[in-house]
């Protein structure tokens, strides 16, 4: 059955601190995890669970950044576009992350991990920006998808 992305999860998108403040940032696994696309770009397992650095509190709450729950899929928007992970537990994103926190009645974060993963290409191609593509939170709540039954999903 084809849904858009906001009928199966909640669209998150991340934030970034001044990099003025390095009291912003701490070193990974000591600060609230946080993820940039380029923490993806040689990354190739499916749950991850720290970037290179971890924001501190100050950092977390002089930003847009949002806590994402355990089990998000975590989809680079920009720059580029298309990195996708699990969250392996509370981890925030900058701003180049469209995010979707699953409604697991619909749909298995892994299954959806897989879903987006494939569709990397068709999300590129709905992207706008002059300097670099972006998609938009609403665009990614808007992209269709087709997602099966939870057992269809199981089996696949």
């Amino acid at each position: 059955m084809k849904y858009k992305v906001g009928e199966i999860g909640k669209v998150i998108g991340g934030g970034t601190p001044s990099t003025k403040h390095e009291e912003y940032y701490t070193s990974s696994g000591k600060g609230i995890a946080w993820l940039t696309p380029k923490d993806l770009s040689s990354y190739s397992k499916m749950y991850i669970d720290h970037g290179s650095r971890d924001l501190t509190s100050e950092g977390y709450n002089n930003s847009s950044a949002k806590l994402l729950p355990k089990d998000s899929v975590l989809i680079s928007s920009r720059a580029p576009i298309g990195y996708v992970a699990i969250a392996k537990n509370e981890i925030a994103t900058n701003q180049g992350f469209k995010s979707i926190i699953p409604d697991k009645s619909k749909v298995y974060p892994e299954y959806l991990y897989y879903l987006m993963l494939e569709n990397k290409l068709n999300l590129e191609k709905v992207a706008s920006g002059s300097t670099f593509k972006e998609v938009s939170g609403k665009v990614m709540k808007e992209f269709e998808v087709e997602i099966p039954s939870l057992s269809k999903q199981e089996k696949i």
